[in-house]
C-alpha cells in the first residue's frame, strides 16, 4: 500500500522545493506541480476549461504513480488546490473535482513564513490574497475533514517540521 502525502497550501510557500527533499527521505516518487507546467506552457488567464485540464493532469500524473506502487508518493499539490484556484479565480467550484475522492494520507501545509517570491505563474502575491488564498485552500480541507498539519521553519528546519508531522500523522505517534 503507498502512503499518499500531498503538500497543499498558498503560492510561494516553498511547496517545490520541499517535495523533492521530502521524497529523498522517505524513498518516494514525487508528481510534480502539473498547473505549474500547464501554466508555464499555456500562460496565467485561467478559465474552468484550463482548471479542468489541470484537474486532469493531476489525476493523470498520480495514476501513472501509483501504478508504479512505491511506498510512499509526495504530490506537489492535487486536485484539491485546483478547486482551491477555481474558487479564487472563477468564484465558483468545479463539480467534478467535489466528485474526486482519490486523496491523500497527509496533506502538509507549508506556512507562509517564506517570503514572496514572483515567478511568472504566481498570481496571489499582495498579503490579503496571499491569505485569502491560504485560507480558501485550509477551507478544502477542513471540507472534506482531511489529515492535515502545518510545516514551519526555513531550509532544513521545513523539511524537519514535514518529517515530524508525516511521524506523528502517518506512521501512528499521533
Amino acid at each position: 500500500m503507498t502512503r499518499h502525502i500531498c503538500l497543499h497550501g498558498a503560492e510561494s510557500t516553498g511547496k517545490s522545493a520541499l517535495a523533492p527533499r521530502l521524497a529523498a527521505r522517505l524513498g518516494a516518487l514525487v508528481v510534480p506541480e502539473y498547473g505549474r507546467a500547464y501554466c508555464e506552457a499555456n500562460g496565467t488567464d485561467l478559465d474552468a476549461a484550463d482548471l479542468r485540464a489541470i484537474f486532469e493532469g493531476h489525476v493523470a500524473a498520480t495514476q501513472l504513480a501509483l501504478a508504479q506502487r512505491p511506498a510512499w508518493l509526495v504530490s506537489d499539490t492535487d486536485p484539491l488546490m485546483t478547486q482551491a484556484w477555481a474558487i479564487m479565480l472563477l468564484g465558483r467550484r468545479l463539480p467534478e473535482i467535489d466528485e474526486w475522492d482519490a486523496v491523500a494520507d497527509l496533506y502538509l501545509v507549508p506556512a507562509m513564513d517564506l517570503p514572496w517570491q514572483e515567478d511568472g505563474t504566481r498570481l496571489f502575491g499582495s498579503d490579503s490574497a496571499r491569505r485569502q488564498f491560504m485560507d480558501v485552500a485550509l477551507a478544502e480541507l477542513d471540507r472534506r475533514k482531511l489529515r492535515w498539519a502545518w510545516v514551519e521553519g526555513t531550509g532544513d528546519a521545513r523539511l524537519a517540521s514535514a518529517l515530524a508531522a508525516i511521524q506523528a500523522a502517518v506512521l501512528g505517534d499521533g
